[in-house]
């Protein structure tokens, strides 16, 4: 038998120092040794035999137990969640959840309880979606333009410092070559400066 801690972040941003000070504080405080960590910093949406979690539900042995800080970090989806259970039922192995404090076996409580934290989860997932969606709808309605200001856009262009500049040679007739030519820049670039501005 081995206990597995499996850690997993969605981006570069995160950290995994905090799950896994949780799962060894866990771990000590229940007299566990934790034999194997598996980290990742990978999205769940990503295909499960893209992800280390797939090499390791292959790799469980019988009395094996997994350790997760929360359901959510072996899956988004209530259907990828009950498969990796169901994966780890089929092999006799444990999974162990600390947010939740949920303790899978192989019994039918388990499993009921299994499929509510994973459909718990899909839920809240898709609430949180659908208020950022219709926030933004609503934003949207208003006029108001989404996303960064548009001067903190076109401080990128290279060209958003000889505005007026440039507005004054389009006025003379000069092409947007040749303006291009003027600032050590594309013609393309020019073009899109001048779209952006609505000129």
């Amino acid at each position: 038998m081995a206990v597995i801690g499996y850690i997993r972040v969605s981006s570069n941003k995160q950290t995994v120092q905090h799950q896994h000070f949780e799962i060894q504080q866990f771990a000590e405080h229940n007299n566990i040794n934790v034999d194997k960590w598996v980290e990742e910093t990978i999205s769940s949406r990503k295909a499960l035999n893209k992800r280390k979690l797939g090499q390791l539900l292959d790799e469980l042995q019988d009395g094996d137990i997994l350790i997760a800080a929360e359901i959510s970090r072996l899956g988004r989806s209530l259907l990828e969640v009950m498969r990796i259970l169901e994966t780890c039922l089929n092999k006799n192995c444990q999974v162990w959840t600390l947010k939740e404090n949920y303790r899978l076996g192989n019994d039918i409580q388990s499993k009921v309880m299994a499929f509510a934290f994973g459909l718990s989860a899909e839920i809240e997932r898709n609430l949180i979606s659908q208020r950022t969606k219709a926030s933004l709808e609503s934003v949207r309605a208003t006029g108001k333009r989404l996303g960064r200001p548009f001067s903190a856009q076109s401080k990128k262009l290279k060209l958003s410092c000889n505005t007026k500049k440039i507005k004054y040679w389009l006025d003379t007739g000069m092409t947007k070559y040749r303006i291009a030519k003027m600032m050590s820049v594309s013609p393309a670039t020019v073009s899109n400066f001048i779209s952006r501005m609505g000129w």
